[in-house]
């Protein structure tokens, strides 16, 4: 892991005194004039080198060379654009890249960006283009080394960047670090162990940090959640010691940012699921990956990592965030299968399975969030198995019946790279959730059972405001199907929210 500090050029420089460099090429012809035109400036000829762990793909022909007696190395990528290729490719390449240099002695990189006419039907703009260069480096650097006993001293990694248009790569650069500030927020949240990050320790953090982001944060202790009866909370909180908390975000962008432009009172809200350890309960889980329960607070940390990018980057939106944090644990005092719980809707609950308890605690965020009355409603969970068994650990159910909300999130995640799948939400599946003794059973049973949570959680939501469900159990937690998403959790849905955010 480095201390990443970057700088931007339009100055083309010779290959002389670079200590690592990495150029890119579509043509073979111009990839072999570089190839001569180096060997005659450094007077040698080119070694021919594997660097370990560097990324190479079905998109790419890696050339690794390096000055014969000397330590400048220059990579020379050649890149194939067809069925293949991603706009997630240099995102990936470089994450690759970075984590590659970890043992290596090297202080700076230049990256020669390649023109941006060979990429326009990959890449919605110029910008977002050199945006993705940045932020494979900052999501390839990314560790969590807090509890590591040896604590070593970052290096410091100068990378320069060198494209034709300066001025784009700057705000592109710029408009990265804080969208970047916002994911590594997140992902410390995720990563935390959750002896630390109890909900009151969540709350603190949330509150700290957002802030000094301009942001307003209330926090309400368990007596207040006693207070606007939220008993789903309540319930699935009351097996812990540590005790539960509710928590609201406001970021007034519109109204701070708008300079001028027309404002629009248009409020989205964005609810997390902050259930900071998930044990089962009573219903408890194999103990096999359990560890990974730490981060079934996903949810909630992509929207206070969310709201931290957009305030960082001073998008002129209007957000209320939503947090409903729990510990899910066994004692005495647990909720019980068969027990009846009163939500604040008024709508009750039958108790069927102690671990479906993440649509408990959102009943309660979701009808917070409608008395609010936004334009719209965007919660995030890491809130059943089904949905990865259905789709893969690389990918979120989203669950919605708005079909402009559907295709936005659709389009937006193949450009992040953060992508999702829509699954039906038609109303035959509510008769799955329905109770003989309650409102509503808060386990659907075995089949479908991604898409009767998402339709447990629709009753909850004021029908009259758009609303749509990221199940993100699979995306969130650590997988090996990039460079960027391995050891850790992966901060999954920030990027995408940051983009969906852009377009109000």
């Amino acid at each position: 892991m480095f201390n990443l500090s970057f700088k931007s050029s339009r100055k083309k420089i010779s290959y002389k005194n670079l200590s690592l460099s990495i150029r890119y090429f579509i043509d073979e012809q111009k990839l072999k004039d570089s190839v001569k035109n180096f060997e005659r400036i450094s007077k040698t000829k080119l070694s021919q080198l594997q660097r370990k762990n560097f990324l190479s793909s079905d998109s790419t022909e890696i050339r690794v060379s390096r000055t014969i007696g000397k330590p400048d190395e220059i990579l020379l990528v050649k890149i194939k654009l067809d069925e293949k290729f991603t706009n997630d490719f240099f995102r990936n390449h470089l994450a690759g890249f970075v984590q590659s240099l970890e043992k290596e002695e090297v202080k700076s990189i230049h990256i020669f960006i390649p023109n941006y006419v060979h990429f326009k039907k990959y890449f919605d703009n110029e910008e977002y283009f050199y945006q993705s260069f940045a932020e494979g480096l900052f999501l390839g650097n990314y560790a969590f080394t807090n509890y590591k006993s040896d604590k070593k001293q970052l290096k410091t990694l100068e990378v320069t960047f060198y494209s034709d248009n300066e001025k784009k790569l700057k705000n592109a650069v710029i408009f990265a670090q804080n969208l970047m500030a916002g994911v590594k927020f997140t992902k410390d949240l995720q990563n935390e162990p959750a002896s630390i990050l109890t909900p009151i320790e969540l709350s603190k953090r949330v509150k700290t940090l957002l802030t000094k982001e301009v942001a307003k944060v209330k926090i309400f202790d368990e007596r207040e959640i006693r207070k606007w009866k939220m008993g789903g909370l309540l319930a699935v909180g009351m097996g812990s010691s540590n005790l539960p908390r509710f928590i609201v975000i406001e970021y007034k962008g519109a109204d701070k940012y708008s300079k001028g432009k027309k404002k629009v009172n248009k409020t989205i809200a964005l609810v997390g699921k902050g259930v900071t350890f998930d044990s089962g309960g009573i219903s408890i889980k194999p103990s096999n990956d359990m560890w990974e329960m730490k981060a079934d607070m996903s949810g909630a940390a992509v929207v206070a990592g969310t709201i931290l990018a957009a305030a960082k980057s001073k998008l002129p939106v209007n957000i209320i965030g939503i947090i409903p944090a729990a510990e899910n644990m066994l004692s005495g005092s647990s909720m019980r299968p068969g027990d009846i719980v009163v939500t604040s809707s008024g709508k009750t609950i039958e108790v069927d399975n102690t671990d479906a308890e993440g649509r408990m605690i959102l009943a309660d965020a979701l009808n917070y969030a409608s008395k609010l009355n936004p334009a719209e409603i965007v919660d995030l969970a890491t809130l059943t198995g089904a949905c990865v068994v259905a789709l893969g650990e690389f990918v979120a159910g989203l669950f919605t019946k708005n079909e402009e909300l559907s295709s936005q999130f659709f389009e937006i995640g193949l450009k992040t790279h953060e992508r999702v799948w829509a699954l039906p939400m038609w109303d035959e599946y509510h008769s799955l959730n329905k109770s003989d003794v309650a409102d509503v059973k808060n386990v659907g049973g075995r089949w479908a059972g991604a898409i009767t949570a998402a339709k447990f959680l629709e009753i909850f939501v004021n029908k009259k405001i758009s609303w749509a469900h990221l199940d993100i159990a699979g995306p969130a937690m650590a997988n090996n199907y990039n460079n960027y998403s391995k050891k850790y959790m992966t901060g999954f849905g920030v990027r995408l929210l940051f983009e969906y955010l852009k377009t109000k």
